[in-house]
């Protein structure tokens, strides 16, 4: 296993600040006169290693204790990522401009990278399991963001050997909403912007509190119901999910909180049908466009009783220029809109002139 993995026992004797990180449990910031220590943890489920990266400022001396560790200078003029959710973060710091490469370009949503890559500014690097090399050496970026799955990742190791700063990200193994927002103090340091990624991510947090205060006034919590059957099984997520959380924030009743996981359970049809048919609330997965779309794909969901009152509710309506979704680039970034459309939807009278961002119900 490689790029940037070393053994944990170095530590600088440098002063250092205060960790600014309050909620991620996947990384931490510890800033020093000239250069930042960004540490990875958990970048993916049971991840037994943690990765060390030092930033450093022109002009900076990097100490001995920190030698060891893969040095990445600061700020940022070029950048590849490799998740969609990576994007927004450049995008609310003004950064669109540094992304030079991306995998599978038509997955991206975001208007503003999609007129970069209109103009022919941001080059197609294939898949994430299988990058184009050759192209990520042309282009010569200064870092490459990069995710794992599992401890099984040979392409960015190979990007490593071939002379290119890899960083992982581990953003999508937090477990708690506001945890994966502050995902964007890790690019604020990566362009030398802590303190807007600071006031960027303040401002998230402060509306999210807000309205998860709000949601706790009311008096009582509807029954939800979630996903729908792909392939045979019916998909909804494990009660420690994000969604399930966020249900749970909003003041929900989501009726398989008590579920154990954070990724998915797949079921039966029968066995959703008998514990859910009554349910209040129905959130789909966003595959479908209309009620009459999910009929035809399955009668039996005829007999949901949110079905019936049209209590069916998507975030398919918010897609990018090639049919991208907009809520699974956005959505972990921006928890805040999230929770308010939960309770919007949950608890309309709380939030009497709001207008859900991503989520819609669906028309007959």
């Amino acid at each position: 296993m490689g790029f940037g993995c070393q053994s944990d026992r170095s530590q600088t004797s440098l002063a250092q600040n205060q960790n600014i990180v309050r909620y991620a449990q996947g990384f931490t910031l510890q800033n020093y006169n000239d250069l930042t220590v960004v540490t990875v943890r958990n970048p993916w489920p049971e991840a037994r290693q943690t990765y060390r990266y030092v930033l450093y400022k022109k002009g900076a001396r990097i100490p001995d204790s920190l030698q060891q560790f893969p040095a990445i200078r600061i700020p940022i003029q070029k950048i590849v990522v490799t998740s969609t959710t990576h994007i927004p973060s450049l995008e609310m710091l003004k950064k669109v401009p540094t992304l030079i490469g991306f995998p599978q370009l038509q997955y991206i949503s975001s208007a503003q990278v999609q007129a970069r890559i209109a103009r022919g500014k941001v080059a197609e690097l294939g898949k994430n399991q299988s990058l184009n090399i050759e192209r990520l050496i042309t282009l010569q970026p200064e870092v490459v963001i990069g995710y794992g799955i599992d401890n099984h990742n040979p392409t960015l190791d190979n990007l490593q050997r071939s002379g290119l700063k890899v960083m992982l990200n581990g953003d999508w193994n937090e477990q708690t909403p506001l945890g994966r927002a502050e995902w964007i103090k890790f690019f604020g340091a990566l362009y030398d912007a802590q303190e807007e990624a600071e006031r960027i991510f303040t401002k998230i947090e402060k509306d999210y509190l807000k309205t998860k205060r709000i949601a706790a006034r009311a008096p009582n919590a509807p029954t939800v119901m979630a996903g729908d059957v792909f392939e045979g099984q019916w998909y909804l997520p494990k009660g420690d999910s994000w969604g399930s959380l966020l249900l749970k924030e909003a003041h929900g009743n989501y009726l398989w909180s008590a579920t154990k996981g954070t990724g998915s359970l797949a079921l039966s049809f029968e066995t959703v049908f008998e514990k859910a048919h009554n349910a209040d609330l129905w959130i789909t997965s966003g595959q479908f466009q209309t009620l009459s779309e999910m009929a035809a794909q399955n009668p039996h969901y005829r007999q949901f009783k949110a079905f019936k009152n049209q209590k069916v509710y998507s975030f398919h309506r918010k897609k990018g220029k090639n049919g991208g979704s907009l809520y699974y680039e956005l959505a972990p970034n921006r928890p805040d809109l999230v929770l308010k459309d939960l309770v919007k939807i949950l608890h309309p009278e709380l939030l009497p002139s709001y207008q859900p961002y991503f989520f819609m119900p669906l028309q007959p």
